[in-house]
This record gives C-alpha cells, sequence and structure tokens, in this order.
C-alpha cells in the first residue's frame, strides 16, 4: 500500500487530519467509507416505516434518490445524507394510525397514502422559504440564527434524540457496550483504515457476537426474497389522489404542512452543524437557499411514491466528526448502496434483524458526537455568557427542546377546531430562541451575507450592533 493511502495530508495518520478528497484513500476505502455512512442511517431511517406502517424497501430507496438529489442541487458541495425524518411521526399517526382508541392494531394501508401526501405538501413550503431567500438574501434570514441560537440547537438536536439510543441499549447492554468500545478502541488506537470506519467494525462486531450468543432471529432472513421491487402502487400519494376522497386530502394538508415550520429550523440547525464540523461555510456557499431546495424536493419526491419525509441526518454529521473524512464523495456512496439494497428484501432483513442493542450503542456515539459540536460552536464563536440575554436564550432553547421531549405528552400540542397540530421539542425550543434573539436588546453580532465567517454557524462580528 503506498504510503499517500496510509497518511492524510501533512503525514498525519487517517482519522487525525481532515480529508476533503476520499479519491486520494483509493476506490476500496471510498467504498468501505460509503457502506460504513449507510450503516450509520441505516437503523434510524428504517426505524420510521416500522413505526408508521412504510415500506422499508420504499423507504431504503428514496432515502438515496433523495440524497444523490440533494447534492445535485448543492453543486455536490454538502456532505449530508437525507434519511427518514421523525418530526412527521405524529402526521402520521393522525392521519393513518396503527392502532384503534382501544390500543387494537389496525390495517392502515389505505390511508397512509394521504398521510403520504400532506407530507409532500409539507415539503412545498421549503419551496417556498428557499424561493424567498433567493430572492432577498441568505442575511434576510440568518440574522435570526446567530451562534446563541444554533449552538443549543445543534446541542439539544443531540440530547432529544438520546433517549431512544438509551433506550436501544437496554434491550442488551452486553451488546450495546461491546459495540460503543469497538467504535472508541477503533478510532482512538486504530490505525490507517481502522480508524476511520469504527462504526462498521462496531456493528459488525456485535452483531457477530449476537448472533453467536443466539440473540438474534433470523427467521425474517430466511423468508425474504433476494430481489424484489421497491413501490407499490396504492402505497403511493398518487393513488391518494386518484382515490378522489378530497376531505381527507384536505385534512391531511392541514394536519402535517403545520410541521415543516419545525423541520425548516431543524433543517438550519442541521446544515450549521455540517458547516461547522467541515470548517466550511455551506450555508454562504452552495447556500440555504440550494439546501432547503434539495431536501423540499427530496421530500416531496419521497413521499409522492410512499415513503417517509427526507431530513439532513445527524447519524452521518457524527461519522463526519468521527473519521473526518469530509468528501461528499462517500455520502453519495452510501446513496448508491441505499438504492442497490432497496431491491433486495433479502438485505432489508438482515439489516432488520440487527440487534436493537447494536443501533442503540453505536447512536449512543453517535447523538453525542453532535451535542459535542453544538458546544464546540459556542466555545469557538466566543458566545458572551456574561450577558444576561445569552443566558436566558440558551436556557430556554435547551429546557423547552429537552423537557418537552421526555415530557408525558412529548409534544405541545393544540387544537384548530377538530385538528390538532403537535409542535416537537426542537421546534419549540428553536421558535422560543428565535424569537427572544430578535425582541431581546444587547444584539452583539450582525450577519454580513458578503462576508461571513468560516464556518456556518460562526456569524459573529464583535464590536457592532444589529438594529
Amino acid at each position: 500500500m503506498s504510503r499517500e493511502m496510509k497518511t492524510a495530508p501533512g503525514g498525519k495518520s487517517i482519522g487525525d487530519t481532515p480529508i476533503y478528497d476520499a479519491k486520494s484513500l483509493g476506490a476500496p476505502k471510498v467504498i468501505v467509507l460509503g457502506i460504513q455512512h449507510m450503516f450509520a442511517m441505516f437503523g434510524a431511517t428504517i426505524l420510521v416505516p416500522m413505526l408508521t406502517g412504510l415500506d422499508v424497501s420504499t423507504t431504503l430507496l428514496f432515502a438515496g434518490l433523495g440524497t444523490l438529489l440533494f447534492h445535485l442541487l448543492t453543486k455536490g458541495k454538502v456532505p449530508a445524507f437525507l434519511g427518514s425524518s421523525f418530526a412527521f411521526l405524529g402526521g402520521y399517526a393522525a392521519i393513518a394510525p396503527m392502532a384503534d382508541a382501544s390500543g387494537n392494531a389496525m390495517d392502515n394501508s389505505t390511508l397512509l397514502p394521504y398521510a403520504c401526501f400532506g407530507v409532500a405538501c409539507a415539503g412545498l413550503v421549503y419551496l417556498l422559504l428557499s424561493l424567498l431567500i433567493k430572492i432577498f438574501g441568505t442575511g434576510k434570514v440568518m440574522r435570526f440564527f446567530p451562534p446563541i441560537v444554533t449552538g443549543p440547537i445543534i446541542i439539544a438536536i443531540g440530547l432529544t434524540l438520546s433517549q431512544s439510543a438509551i433506550d436501544n441499549c437496554s434491550a442488551d447492554w452486553l451488546i450495546a457496550v461491546v459495540a460503543i468500545a469497538l467504535v472508541i478502541i477503533c478510532n482512538i488506537w486504530g490505525k490507517g483504515m481502522v480508524k476511520i470506519v469504527p462504526i462498521i467494525i462496531g456493528v459488525i462486531g456485535s452483531y457477530a457476537l449476537a448472533a453467536v450468543l443466539n440473540r438474534v432471529d433470523f427467521t425474517a432472513v430466511k423468508e425474504a426474497a433476494w430481489i424484489g421491487f421497491p413501490v407499490h402502487w396504492n402505497r403511493t400519494a398518487f393513488w391518494a389522489l386518484s382515490d378522489g376522497n378530497v376531505s381527507l386530502l384536505i385534512t391531511s394538508v392541514i394536519t402535517i404542512v403545520p410541521i415543516a415550520l419545525a423541520t425548516i429550523v431543524e433543517h438550519i440547525g442541521d446544515v450549521s452543524a455540517i458547516s461547522s464540523t467541515v470548517g466550511k461555510n455551506y450555508i454562504k456557499d452552495p447556500g440555504l437557499h440550494r439546501t432547503l431546495l434539495g431536501d423540499g424536493l427530496a421530500t416531496i419526491m419521497a413521499a409522492m411514491f410512499g415513503a417517509p419525509a427526507n431530513t439532513t441526518y445527524g447519524e452521518n454529521t457524527g461519522v463526519l466528526a468521527l473519521t473526518k473524512v469530509f468528501d461528499p464523495l462517500v455520502i453519495r456512496m452510501a446513496a448508491l448502496f441505499a438504492i442497490l439494497f432497496s431491491f433486495s428484501p433479502k438485505f432489508a432483513a438482515v439489516i432488520g434483524c440487527m440487534p436493537t442493542a447494536t443501533c442503540g450503542g453505536v447512536s449512543l456515539v453517535l447523538y453525542g458526537m453532535i451535542s459535542a459540536v453544538g458546544v464546540r460552536n459556542i466555545v469557538e464563536t466566543q458566545v458572551d455568557f456574561a450577558k444576561s440575554r445569552n443566558v436566558i436564550i440558551a436556557a430556554l432553547i435547551l429546557v423547552l427542546s429537552i423537557g418537552i421531549n421526555y415530557s408525558a405528552a412529548g409534544a405541545v400540542a393544540f387544537s384548530v377546531g377538530e385538528l390538532t397540530i403537535r409542535f416537537s421539542g426542537i421546534a419549540v425550543g428553536a421558535l422560543t430562541g428565535i424569537i427572544l434573539n430578535a425582541v431581546l436588546p444587547g444584539k452583539d453580532y450582525n450577519f454580513d451575507d458578503d462576508n461571513p465567517k468560516h464556518t456556518g454557524v460562526d456569524f459573529a462580528v464583535r464590536g457592532r450592533s444589529d438594529k
């Protein structure tokens, strides 16, 4: 193996310094890195269809296609993977519940296409905001997202995800601890390729141990077909339109579209996190209007064909932070693998049989990395916590985001007529932070659209007032 493939630029070991050109590592390593990103997103991505009744293979197909579309629209510059969004779970449950009022399981297959239509319409909100940003400039939007807002939001994203990781680990702590230990050992003491593929090693190692201990049921794998087409007409939003139940279509739109207000805020936080992780201002170049356009169109495409809404994935941001391989090429490789494997129900079954604790152990590390990125953003941008306004903003974002998420209701709900609209903790916390930052005096930043700082969350220009 050549020296170039053993070391990163500057002679440092792979994983110790940022790598922006994965091709220098060689094709085999790029492929393995792509597979690692696919594994990172897989557990959460397939969980959404499992919770809603949507098809796993369809979900994989449009996660891959949506990611490639996003990369095309963002000029191939942003290393983001688009997986299933959890934010719309409440919307699916409202339109196509999987259980009746008594908790008895029910077939929601005829209602899911209507929910998918509502999600597709929610994607149009992304397109509208993208157009407004294109017309009026990024600065008109980003002035409301200084580091004191985006930093705590990023921290909250990781912490609110942590409950699912702990719950999954609780299924089998031995398997979870093995996964965590393998990830840490490989990333800290590993050499060469081992250092930058700790997720794959953690997954395979803990999965293998679970299989040896007879803690995995492979019945679904034996029964699954090798090849199958992932799209089913009667599960698409097109079927709902042809079915012609106008009342249900309107109800779905009114119920689900407002959720886009929350997911757009999360999108901005995710893009800020990726920008800070990589060290490039993706909100400036290729532009927030392009990332919103990519996310919105990917969501519309996925929903119309019966897959969950897409969103930029924190799990893959965690992998970026862990491996320091920032080339978007490895993300596109993961997308291609997702598309390929969507045509194999047997592969989906193999991943579906993965121990819950394996997903939990790996996720525990990745979700922690997201929060750590948020902390680093606040430190690097030198947010002044001697100012009461900054303390109040950060405190309310964190407490509302985390507290509401872990409350009995899990969201803030309000009724509009006979409809109930739910806002997640992240949405409430983020909106509160944005509003407080806009109205409280003492701003110490100004966003200059023509000359922002080098990362997507560092918009502070000291000594100036934003009025």
